[in-house]
């Protein structure tokens, strides 16, 4: 796949976030208006209450935005067990990024390990203070000094083009949506209803059309957000492969990890940051179109194809 250049990249993914901003609430306020507009008997009254609805639904959605999108680094920390690797810890996993850094005149991230022996790697961050490349021990233990270098190489171009941030924003609104879905479902499944049978009917058919509004939300901001997942993928390899002069050592890097990447315990959503997202792949598996990330096999032909 021919790289289009970095700036371009920086200017895409910069328009891509912002067409995220505006399509996911998007998606949230249409599905509140369908809410109201198959459960209220009478037609004339829907654009009213949505017009009602809307501050409240803006309101929640924006919060839920602000706290999720400040809070995402130590949240993903927390989900993955990584912790900060020190300089003196590992002189060569050290050397390895900021040597890169230099090479691209990029402040240098901060270095995080998780402690499994899983081959996995994945950049995090919404700025400069934030930005993190995660690796697993496993993956250092594991993988020559050129091999790294291009996880590496690859990781780093996801934060210069600004795709961690076009992740983390897309994570965030795909998981308002899971949430809604999930406490809907609940009520289906175990929630009550007022003391009267007529209450509990009116109640039960409103909590059954928020379910099934949700989940076709839910669906849509799916498939927009793997289709840019997927493409991230192609052009942070090309990327690293044009850092590192190198897409070979690249391609025998994805070889390896290849069937070990899988590190058991780690959220999907989180897992979806990773180099590589194996085990919890959707519909379809790793070539399908819930997947987080194209093939692996495929990727390793493109990079031999430099």
């Amino acid at each position: 796949m021919e790289y289009v250049g970095l700036q371009g990249q920086i200017n895409r993914n910069n328009f891509r976030s912002v067409l995220l901003l505006i399509a996911f609430p998007l998606i949230i306020l249409a599905g509140v208006y369908f809410v109201i507009l198959l459960s209220e008997p009478d037609p004339s009254l829907v654009n009213e209450e949505f017009i009602m609805a809307l501050p409240v639904a803006i309101a929640g959605v924006g919060i839920w935005f602000l706290i999720a999108y400040f809070t995402n680094t130590k949240l993903i920390m927390m989900a993955t067990k990584s912790h900060t690797l020190e300089r003196k810890d590992n002189m060569r996993i050290y050397n390895l990024v900021e040597n890169l850094c230099m090479s691209k005149g990029m402040q240098m991230p901060k270095v995080h390990v998780i402690e499994s022996e899983a081959l996995n790697a994945f950049a995090s961050g919404i700025n400069q203070k934030s930005y993190t490349v995660t690796l697993t021990r496993g993956i250092i233990n594991t993988l020559t000094d050129e091999e790294l270098e291009g996880v590496i190489a690859h990781e780093l171009m996801h934060i210069r083009n600004k795709d961690v941030r076009l992740l983390i924003v897309s994570i965030i609104f795909v998981g308002i949506l899971s949430f809604i879905v999930d406490i809907a479902l609940r009520s289906v499944l175990y929630g009550g209803g007022g003391s009267r049978k007529k209450d509990k009917n009116s109640g039960g058919q409103l909590v059954l059309i928020i379910l099934l509004v949700s989940v076709v939300a839910y669906i849509l901001s799916l498939v927009f957000k793997f289709a840019l997942s997927q493409k991230r993928e192609y052009l942070a390899d090309a990327g690293a492969a044009e850092m590192t002069r190198n897409p070979k050592a690249l391609a025998s890097a994805l070889r390896k990890i290849s069937g070990r990447a899988d590190l058991g315990n780690v959220r999907g959503d989180v897992e979806q940051l990773f180099i590589s997202n194996e085990s919890k792949e959707f519909f379809g598996g790793g070539s399908g179109l819930f997947a987080t990330h194209p093939p692996i096999d495929k990727r390793i032909k493109i990079l031999e194809q430099f």
